[in-house]
């Protein structure tokens, strides 16, 4: 597939960088020339330095013969304007816009973005999706990690073991033993570093990151078996009001109605705008990284410290102080990888990674074949998809035992109707089953290949 991306930003860097790597053709647009060149120079991408919009820049990118426009600058505007034009020009078949700004996407204004006025396809929202990640995870206290499949019929975990986890030092073939009624598949354990893709002889051990996918059901339960029995916090402070942080105290004032949420916010300006539009919160003007702001903010007695600020330093800085305080969760946002494995050590609870959400929400319109939902995980070390099982793919109407599935790949899930299947080597895939797949992010193209739509098919 050739695909030109506009946008050499972080997010722009990063899906460029996961679809050359899955094989596509990917030209991106950038109008700083230095960055372009250091593209070009560093990666297997063709890299043009131009604005995104312009007619002749888009024409250099091979627009005219591509099959997707990924539009990812810092301005909506020119996102907006980069799909009119491949749209109108160069008939580019699938356009998808970064749009960050929420008035575009108020519901009354939805007739704005079809085919004869705006031609966008797939609109995505980092800042709104990021706000939903995070309220997923504070959902689930003590997950790393919570993304919904299958109409939320199931979901994709990841929590860090400690030392009283009950499953810890037990051979995962053993664990449907020990736990019969609960509908879990570990995916994958992060240790020292290193993901790997388990097979039943492996163990959790303390320190491992572990990501499994559980009937959305049996969350409570599966947290449990894990070593987590937390209530979900409902006194919030989010460090942090801008889109995210805004996004984010909506989602959970409509979850927790009479919970307590405080946004500190160091503009004036944006602070006083938000104490108008939200009389519900309680507005604090002033730097989350001062202990007077946070006392200010009792945030002793507060469940948990979001920072999600632009400022990598001011999130992780505010998170510290918060747990120093005595707030017992700290969540923080980073946009620079490097920092990650940082923050465990230090006592930060929940790093959210933006670009992995963002990225997840553009390779589910890539991914070939009936694929529904795509989440990368670890830095695109895998990827975790739902995907419709078709009459003609080759893991219908055998047992998984024989299906000779690529190595690094897992069957999470088969969902049939409402009901989660926990797969087996018995288990039999039926023809409109969706099935929760995780695989090496080295074998994915093949996997796609089980559920790609052959010509015998119609």
């Amino acid at each position: 597939m050739k695909i030109v991306v506009c946008g050499a930003g972080l997010v722009g860097m990063n899906i460029a960088q996961y679809l050359v790597r899955a094989g596509h053709d990917v030209t991106v647009i950038d109008q700083r020339q230095d960055l372009a060149r250091k593209l070009g120079e560093n990666l297997d991408i063709k890299a043009v330095a131009g604005h995104a919009s312009h007619p002749d820049v888009l024409e250099r990118a091979g627009a005219a013969d591509a099959d997707m426009l990924i539009a990812v600058t810092y301005a909506d505007e020119v996102n907006m304007l980069a799909c009119q034009v491949a749209h109108t020009l160069f008939e580019v078949p699938t356009k998808i816009a970064r749009i960050r700004q929420q008035a575009y996407l108020e519901p009354r204004w939805n007739d704005l973005f079809r085919t004869n006025h705006i031609p966008i396809d797939v609109i995505i929202s980092p800042e709104l999706e990021v706000a939903r990640a995070i309220a997923r995870r504070l959902a689930v206290p003590g997950a790393l990690e919570v993304v919904p499949f299958a109409d939320d019929l199931a979901r994709l975990i990841a929590v860090r073991c400690h030392h009283d986890c009950p499953m810890l030092d037990t051979p995962l073939k053993q664990l449907g033993f020990l736990f019969p009624d609960l509908k879990l598949t570990t995916i994958g354990i992060v240790r020292d570093g290193r993901f790997f893709v388990p097979t039943g002889d492996d163990q959790m051990l303390e320190g491992d990151e572990v990501f499994f996918v559980v009937a959305t059901a049996q969350i409570e339960r599966a947290m449990s078996a894990m070593g987590y029995e937390v209530p979900a916090p409902e006194r919030c402070v989010i460090a942090g009001g801008g889109n995210v942080g805004w996004a984010l105290a909506g989602l959970l004032h409509d979850r927790h109605p009479r919970g307590n949420i405080k946004i500190i916010e160091w503009n004036a300006e944006r602070a006083a705008d938000l104490a108008v539009r939200g009389p519900q919160f309680n507005i604090l003007l002033g730097d989350a990284r001062e202990n007077d702001v946070l006392s200010e903010a009792n945030i002793g007695a507060a469940d948990a410290m979001i920072g999600v600020t632009n400022d990598d330093e001011v999130n992780i800085m505010a998170a510290l102080l918060a747990k120093r305080l005595g707030c017992p969760l700290a969540f923080t946002l980073i946009n620079h990888g490097n920092y990650a494995p940082l923050l465990g050590p230090l006592g930060i609870d929940v790093a959210i990674n933006p670009r992995e959400t963002t990225v997840s929400s553009v390779l589910q319109h890539v991914r070939r074949g009936r694929i529904r939902a795509v989440r990368s995980i670890v830095d695109g070390a895998a990827e975790v998809f739902e995907a419709e099982a078709l009459e003609t793919s080759p893991l219908v109407g055998i047992p998984l035992r024989d299906a000779h599935l690529p190595g690094g790949v897992i069957v999470a899930a088969v969902v049939r109707g409402r009901e989660v299947i926990t797969p087996r080597g018995e288990t039999v895939v039926h023809s409109g089953d969706r099935v929760v797949v995780a695989a090496r992010s080295q074998v994915v193209r093949r996997v796609e290949k089980l559920f790609a739509v052959r010509l015998d098919y119609f």
